[in-house]
């Protein structure tokens, strides 16, 4: 097996309905966390190549690419791309064993390597005795639990508010598709057919996160720590507790992280 790349290197995270890259150039010693000195998202399967020309064109181009990508096809349009305008770059995709966490599961390849990137850096936030509970609200929404001793146990995936709205337009007659607002809270009173949809989308999210948390958490001692990241944690994380902790780059950052940790 290869090994991995070391820093400087762009982290890449392929999910289903975004690409997020994140250049990562140090670990420092005074954070737990390495954090991207810039980033780009790029969103739907035909994202505008011009974009993340401009985003690289101010990059060395022989300075690696690492990616995670739950996207088969999104992964090979990327690598496509790489081919074409940036043929001096090396990348290499990640696979389940690259990833430093252990994974206390039957079928530990049939988990999203977002889901498990997110957990390796969960794993730097929280305490070494405590377990913590990283909730991801992409695409889908997943709901994955840390143990205390830093193995990922398995979780929750329910569809995310963007998926849940094209459901419920494209299988009702006369519902219409919503786009919901990451950055907006709306009423829970709906007082139109599209006040009543944002209203589910959003509050029964809320809902569902808070009842799987409850859930998740019931045995846990001590209580975990509680992280958020993806397109729609800002404008819910203060609807779960003081504690709750907004991390925007948590995915990116476990990816990173993988060159830099033993595997266990």
């Amino acid at each position: 097996m290869p090994a991995l790349f070391t820093l400087p290197l762009i982290a890449v995270d392929i999910g289903n309905s975004r690409i997020k890259l994140g250049l990562f150039e140090a670990f420092p010693a005074d954070t737990a966390l390495p954090w991207p000195v810039t980033t780009l998202t790029l969103s739907g399967p035909d994202w505008p190549v011009e974009e993340l020309l401009a985003w690289l064109k101010a990059l060395v181009p022989e300075t690696p690419w690492q990616i995670a990508s739950v996207n088969r096809p999104g992964l090979q349009r990327l690598t496509e791309f790489l081919g074409k305008h940036r043929p001096t770059t090396p990348w290499r995709a990640l696979a389940h064993d690259d990833l430093p966490i252990h994974i206390a599961l039957k079928e530990p390849q049939s988990v999203g390597l977002d889901r498990l990137a997110g957990a390796v850096g969960a794993n730097r936030l929280k305490r070494s005795d405590q377990p913590a509970i990283v909730v991801d609200l992409g695409s889908a929404t997943t709901i994955d639990v840390v143990s205390a001793d830093g193995a990922f146990l398995g979780g929750a995936i329910l569809p995310g508010m963007s998926m849940a709205a094209r459901a419920l337009h494209d299988l009702t007659d006369a519902l219409p598709l919503i786009a919901p607002d990451d950055s907006a809270q709306p009423p829970a009173l709906g007082i139109s057919t599209s006040g009543a949809i944002r209203s589910g989308l959003y509050w029964g999210a809320i809902g569902a996160i808070k009842e799987l948390v409850k859930q998740l958490s019931r045995d846990m001692t001590p209580p975990p720590r509680l992280l958020l990241t993806g397109g729609g944690a800002e404008s819910v994380v203060g609807h779960l507790g003081v504690d709750a902790l907004h991390v925007p780059h948590l995915v990116l950052q476990g990816i990173a992280l993988a060159s830099a940790a033993e595997r266990p």
